[in-house]
């Protein structure tokens, strides 16, 4: 009897030891856990320490990080208040009301390095003291708060300063998440050109402007800033761990969703087994392609049916997408309307043209994203008497000679480069240039099934 009281007794201890156990090695593991979360923002913000603390009786109110050199971002975990009137977020939970208030700035934009840029792009005050009015309308989603000033306008600043970061950061901070995008200075213009995009990217809400208000929005919380892994680049590496790891073929494939619907026809017929090369024409001041309709005319010899994509001639993004998307070959001289190179399918070919001076540029914006994208890339790069500048200081100037030693880290050298400089293309020189892109539309073209209407 005795021995079987001692024995119920031992197994109770056992039991409760093991329980014991258990609970410890749960501690362990959610300790791990946080451990491993918070080295992940450390790679993602690239800073040395990241102020948040993982503890339960721990309540951070604004935290904000300005290590990274392309962006500053701040989270109010707590209620928070957006004053229209003052461009200012107020937390609304009493219990984190301790003096002295927090009081921090920011302006979310993802080129804060470019005094330029960072000029039209508006300061938020996000604070912790009190608000002076309640809630007009309370949401139930987090926002996600960021400015489209700085080089908006600009067709590549506008997919790379805003959408790709703006991808990258829902897909980093908000995965499964809904969530209320707030954009600061948004033009009309704006709204009316990246409606379906904007749509696509918070499809349950309407995109909320603070100009446009005339009461107060709270929200459960907010992210104010948006993440940005460099130019026209998605680092799979910075993601977080639990999320599934995206690319910029996952951007290009979202861009799609925007703008390819159940009844969207592809335009632009097969003509005869011709593919499609589209030219993109820049009228601007500068990086003109002076003999465009020889290039043109040479083209179409090679055996490419030719269309001319005019940004000048207002045409909307959805048109634009469907021109490119039917293309087999986009043609152009480095600028932003090569940025449409996010709308070529997988196994298209980009032709860029590289202007004098411009080597580096032109493969940071254009030359290394077409791997990712699974693109062909076929370059070619303008010879001193293909350039207006020989033609204005001479073939012997150091300018022509060596313009990275011309160049010399200084800007405004390389502004000559850009802005100043236009081109005249060695049509015996390009037709191979030309040829090696045909070869590849063609395989491409017979590798796929896709066929246009």
């Amino acid at each position: 009897m005795l021995e079987g009281k001692i024995s119920t007794l031992s197994k109770s201890a056992l039991l409760l030891f093991a329980a014991f156990g258990l609970i410890f090695i749960f501690q362990i593991t959610v300790m791990q856990d946080a451990t491993i979360l918070k080295e992940k923002f450390k790679q993602i913000f690239a800073i040395s320490q990241w102020s948040w603390d993982f503890q339960a009786n721990s309540t951070p109110i604004i935290t904000c990080n300005r290590s990274n050199v392309r962006f500053d971002i701040c989270t109010m975990s707590t209620p928070t208040l957006l004053d229209q009137t003052l461009l200012t977020l107020f937390t609304l939970n009493p219990h984190t009301r301790t003096k002295p208030h927090i009081n921090m700035k920011i302006k979310p934009y993802t080129l804060k390095s470019d005094e330029n840029a960072m000029q039209s792009v508006r300061e938020m005050t996000l604070t912790s003291s009190p608000p002076n009015s309640s809630c007009g309308v309370t949401h139930h989603n987090p926002a996600l708060i960021f400015s489209a000033r700085g080089y908006n306008g600009n067709f590549y600043h506008e997919i790379n300063d805003i959408f790709i970061p703006l991808f990258i950061t829902i897909n980093s901070l908000f995965t499964n998440q809904d969530v209320i995008l707030v954009v600061v200075d948004g033009p009309t213009w704006w709204y009316e050109k990246y409606g379906e995009l904007l749509s696509t990217f918070s499809p349950n809400h309407k995109i909320i402007d603070p100009k446009n208000l005339t009461t107060t929005h709270c929200f459960p919380s907010a992210t104010i800033g948006l993440i940005k892994h460099g130019p026209m680049t998605i680092d799979p590496t910075l993601m977080l761990p639990y999320h599934k790891t995206k690319t910029l073929l996952d951007f290009h494939a979202f861009l799609e969703s925007a703008y390819i619907k159940n009844d969207t026809s592809l335009m632009y017929r097969d003509d005869k087994g011709k593919p499609l090369l589209t030219l993109v024409s820049r009228k601007g001041k500068s990086r003109k392609l002076l003999n465009e309709e020889e290039v043109i005319k040479l083209a179409k010899d090679v055996g490419f049916n030719v269309r001319v994509l005019d940004h000048s001639k207002g045409l909307t993004v959805p048109d634009v997408y469907q021109l490119i998307h039917s293309s087999h070959v986009l043609l152009g001289v480095h600028g932003a309307g090569l940025t449409n190179l996010m709308f070529l399918r997988q196994g298209s070919v980009l032709v860029q043209v590289v202007p004098l001076g411009l080597d580096s540029f032109s493969s940071v914006c254009y030359g290394k994203p077409t791997k990712p994208l699974g693109l062909e890339y076929v370059e070619y790069k303008v010879e001193a008497n293909e350039s207006s500048l020989a033609w204005e200081h001479g073939a012997d100037s150091l300018m022509i000679k060596d313009p990275e030693a011309y160049i010399d880290g200084k800007w405004n050298n390389l502004k000559i480069y850009l802005g100043e400089q236009n081109v005249k293309i060695n049509l015996i020189r390009f037709r191979k240039c030309l040829m090696e892109a045909y070869e590849k539309a063609k395989i491409f073209m017979n590798n796929t099934s896709y066929v246009t209407d």
